[in-house]
């Protein structure tokens, strides 16, 4: 759970490690040395950062935090309405958001191969799967085929994942080859949505994707960080706790 953890959300504290898993910081601190010495991650000034660069399977991450974001998935799905076109992003939450448009008459386009794999049989949905490079690890598809598809194409909303959130606003990512993506699905759509749990505010993340600016609505858990919350409210993004 360390492991996936730093893998999912970057550097972390011990302090904070220890609430996330319901643990003592002497407990993690423990695991932390013996996770060092296989050469798993690496201790820094109070916490430690993951040694891989390789990114965690898409169903590890699945299965971290389901019903926070099962609880963002249901109040997204009341903000789609029927007849609209809809963009999907890659993340897990957004998979769990998929789940829960069987049966709407709705357009969805996505670069997700999980949400296409879930909606793929709903004859209610049209599908668009956006094409480019197949990411394995993460079930997505990226690179410039993605973008240029994305120029082609105009939705009503955007449901955008994160891999963290500065207590500035900022949105930001992990994984680099992914920004482009997720910046030209910025641009295809009227309205962005963040959807994002509570162990996103704030977050980390090495790339920046946008600014509060560009967003219009979040959508995240009610313990979110306060601080970060505000930073959203002063900037005139409409944020939904759920």
């Amino acid at each position: 759970m360390i492991l996936r953890t730093l893998r999912a959300d970057g550097p972390a504290a011990v302090r904070v490690l220890a609430d996330r898993l319901g643990v003592s910081q002497a407990t993690v601190r423990r695991d932390l040395v013996q996770l060092q010495q296989e050469g798993r991650l690496t201790r820094v000034y109070g916490g430690a950062v993951s040694s891989t660069d390789v990114d965690e399977p898409f169903a590890e991450v699945a299965a971290v935090r389901v019903r926070e974001k099962d609880d963002i998935a249901a109040r997204c799905a009341e903000i789609v309405k029927d007849g609209e076109t809809i963009i999907l992003d890659i993340g897990t939450t957004a998979h769990r958001l998929a789940h829960r448009l069987h049966g709407r008459s709705i357009t969805v386009i996505t670069s997700s191969l999980a949400v296409c794999e879930e909606l793929v049989d709903d004859h209610d949905i049209q599908l668009v799967l956006l094409g480019g490079v197949v990411r394995r690890s993460y079930r997505s598809m990226v690179g410039f085929l993605t973008e240029d598809a994305l120029r082609q194409v105009r939705a009503d909303r955007l449901f955008l994942g994160t891999s963290g959130v500065r207590s500035d606003g900022q949105v930001m990512d992990t994984t680099v080859v992914e920004v482009p993506v997720k910046r030209a699905m910025i641009a295809a759509a009227e309205q962005v949505v963040l959807i994002a749990d509570e162990s996103k505010f704030p977050g980390t993340g090495m790339a920046r994707v946008c600014g509060p600016e560009d967003l219009h609505v979040v959508v995240t858990n009610g313990t979110a960080d306060a601080g970060t919350r505000a930073a959203f409210a002063d900037a005139g993004v409409e944020v939904q706790t759920v």
